[in-house]
């Protein structure tokens, strides 16, 4: 998968089973990609008495576009609810060892806003500190 981008050394991942937003954060800007699980249904209810968990099954295409996203990233911090982001970063050790590599923090993040993810984003890699420095040599 092809991201156009000037620059990807810090990403952050909002991920749950049905979609991912990559975003890309410098001091210049922020890059957005949206990417989708390729399931047959966004749904699956258990049902008392019935064989199977009622999980959806992880989407190993879907993790391994977002993973893909993420291969030009020198940083990562994966968010996302419940165990959503946790089945990545596993996927990610198992799969794609220089990407896992590069992770520096996963974070439960329900469903935020997009400007609360950049906001993280910024915070976590510390972007303010970067602006502030450059002003001031």
């Amino acid at each position: 998968m092809k991201v156009a981008m000037t620059t990807r050394n810090h990403a952050i991942v909002w991920i749950d089973h049905l979609k991912a937003r990559v975003f890309y954060v410098g001091v210049t800007g922020v890059d957005e990609v949206v990417l989708h699980a390729h399931l047959s249904t966004e749904h699956l209810h258990h049902k008392a008495n019935s064989i199977g968990s009622g999980h959806i099954a992880d989407d190993a295409r879907f993790l391994g576009d977002v993973a893909g996203a993420l291969a030009q990233s020198g940083e990562i911090l994966i968010v996302g609810p419940g165990g959503e982001k946790a089945s990545f970063q596993h996927y990610l050790q198992q799969h794609h060892p220089k990407i896992a590599a590069a992770v520096v923090k996963v974070e439960t993040a329900d469903h935020p806003s997009d400007a609360q993810i950049v906001a993280l984003a910024k915070k976590h890699f510390r972007f303010a500190a970067y602006r502030h420095s450059a002003s001031n040599p």
